[in-house]
């Protein structure tokens, strides 16, 4: 597959559609409760809020023209609580829906990162990593305001027209009608508007990850810039990722403020052909309380109609993001459980590749038609040139990848008819790109068994010749390192990597380069700690030194697709063939040296 890069827009696979607004109420669902409470209190502070204008009404037309004294008291008493029960309402309305949005956040983003656990390996090489990481932080933030505010607000909104409404019809229809006039411009101007709205946030959404990505390789990649000193290109290309990021927003926030002016525009004119209707008297007979009362209804009216406005661009600029999540999550993993798969029972680790094909690209086979027996507890080093399918093979037996043909057995069980948790659990698998996290070196070597105790961390650590530089640091075990272990030399960070596998207790241990960046000296005394823990277990190891493997119960030479030349160190030395070869060569080498 290939990779995108941080100057290539990534294609949308699927348009929006409704259900991607549907999926949000998955989310909202296990919130239900809360949100009933919080909506009832919202219609509360709606019916309060509008006893206001009703009550102006009262006051102009009935009580200061009988001069009532008593009942103006008694309204002024009725004013006071429903701004003081209103301003409750709006206090317990803005905790209960920050609460709630951003626990339904919390799901989303636990959603998507649980899901990014169970892709495939082609999933992360098929694109930069800042591109992943913008879904999970940046385009989840972005719905933060959607979902704290925005769905419940516009139920609150819609329960406020429709009250308003109530108000309006039970004091005059007919001036009613004329408020609502005007409403079939708004949704002409927001039909307009929509499409060209989601298109230019979709460019927007393009060109944040494309600048989120070319930060997140420039930092991954700061050393290798300040050694090249190609500081003043890499500001260069910045610079063009960070103007067309700036050119996509201004020309997205253009769009999306034509809405609120053109509803706030209507509300106006609607306010003053309410004022000319009610003085010209066009159909309606209105007092003067009414007029006025009416003026403020036309208000409550339009302020949630302009939330709405205001809701449904931020829906608009939202499907962009929800796109971009749901997208990720339908991806679906490669390897995963089959339905009828069982636990794998305690392995003894007798190995076996039947016939199998593999290929990461169509038409290009990897593994052509690779047989072999290992019997539990032998040591197999795979040697052969760089392409032929050594990681391969180890990449097979830790189902990071499935076969296209044949079939792995591990104890006579398919590893595909296994679950993955069981069977990656009782192997021990260190990859040629060693990872350290940042935490103590401790936390690092009990990565892959988390109730180990020091004892145990500190007895591995030993056997891998770890422990002699790990007690010189300023708090020995209890060292804080700092991401991908920077502060550790390349041989260091391998070390811990190793102990770490070997804490896990595996009955079958996969190697790739573990050794590759370690000193010859300490690659002596490392293996002089491997010969007790390899006893009884079955081993793959992938080394280019041939000092690393001679030692190993078999040598398997791979190329072209198959194991070419099987046997132990002095058998193949015998043979003369292509491990003879790339013996000598080695040993050549060193002479030259």
């Amino acid at each position: 597959m290939a990779r995108n890069k941080f100057d290539v827009d990534e294609e949308l696979e699927e348009g929006f559609n409704a259900s991607h607004l549907k999926r949000i109420f998955v989310y909202i669902k296990p919130y239900q409760k809360p949100i009933y409470i919080t909506l009832f209190v919202i219609l509360l502070a709606n019916i309060a809020q509008m006893a206001g204008p009703y009550l102006t009404k009262i006051v102009i037309d009935q009580t200061i023209p009988n001069q009532d004294y008593t009942e103006l008291f008694w309204i002024a008493v009725i004013f006071i609580l429903s701004v003081v029960v209103t301003g409750l309402c709006m206090r317990y309305r803005i905790f209960s829906i920050t609460v709630i949005g951003q626990d339904i956040l919390k799901d989303m983003r636990t959603a998507i990162f649980s899901h990014l656990q169970k892709l495939p390996f082609s999933y992360f090489d098929s694109r930069p990593h800042g591109k992943i990481l913008i879904r999970v932080v940046n385009y989840i933030n972005m719905l933060s305001d959607l979902l704290s505010n925005g769905l419940i607000n516009l139920i609150s909104d819609i329960l406020s027209v429709i009250v308003t409404l109530g108000f309006m019809f039970a004091i005059d229809p007919t001036l009613t009608l004329y408020s609502l006039a005007l409403v079939p411009v708004l949704f002409l101007i927001v039909m307009i508007i929509k499409t060209a709205q989601r298109k230019a946030y979709q460019v927007l959404s393009n060109k944040t990850s494309n600048m989120n990505a070319y930060i997140h390789e420039s930092i991954a990649g700061i050393k290798v810039t300040q050694s090249f000193a190609r500081e003043e290109k890499n500001f260069e290309i910045f610079s063009d990722v960070s103007d067309a990021y700036r050119e996509s927003w201004m020309k997205a926030v253009k769009i999306q403020f034509l809405l609120w002016p053109g509803v706030q525009n209507i509300a106006v004119m609607t306010t003053c052909l309410i004022y000319y209707v009610g003085i010209r008297g066009l159909g309606v007979d209105v007092s003067t309380g009414t007029l006025i009362a009416f003026v403020g209804y036309v208000g409550n009216f339009w302020n949630p109609v302009i939330n709405i406005g205001n809701f449904y661009n931020a829906l608009i600029t939202a499907t962009t993001y929800l796109e971009r999540i749901f997208e990720t999550l339908d991806v679906e993993p490669d390897i995963k459980d089959l339905p009828q798969a069982k636990i794998m029972q305690p392995i003894k680790g007798n190995v076996d590749f039947n016939q199998v094909y593999f290929r990461y690209e169509k038409g290009k086979d990897i593994l052509k038609g690779t047989d072999f027996h290992v019997e539990a507890g032998e040591s197999i080093a795979l040697v052969g040139p760089t392409g032929a399918g050594k990681t391969t093979v180890i990449n097979l037996l830790s189902r990071f990848y499935d076969v296209n043909d044949g079939e792995i057995l591990i104890d006579g069980e398919n590893i595909r008819d296994v679950t993955l948790h069981s069977l990656r659990s009782q192997m021990g698998v260190m990859l040629q790109d060693t990872f350290i996290f940042s935490g103590t070196i401790i936390e690092n070597i009990r990565y892959g068994k988390l109730d180990a105790t020091e004892e145990e961390v500190i007895q591995a650590a030993k056997i891998v010749r770890a422990h002699d530089f790990i007690k010189d640091l300023k708090d020995g075990y209890h060292t804080e390192v700092k991401e991908r272990g920077s502060t550790l030399s390349a041989g260091q960070r391998q070390l811990i990597s190793f102990a770490r596998t070997l804490l896990a207790n595996p009955r079958i241990l996969i190697l790739d380069e573990a050794t590759s960046s370690i000193d010859t000296k300490t690659e002596v005394l490392l293996q002089e700690g491997l010969e007790k823990l390899l006893e009884g277990r079955t081993s793959f190891i992938i080394a280019h030194r041939i000092s690393t493997i001679k030692n190993s119960s078999r040598i398997f030479y791979i190329d072209n697709g198959q194991v070419q030349e099987a046997g132990n160190h002095d058998e193949l030395m015998a043979q003369k063939g292509y491990y003879y070869q790339l013996y000598q060569a080695q040993f050549d080498l060193l002479q030259a040296l």
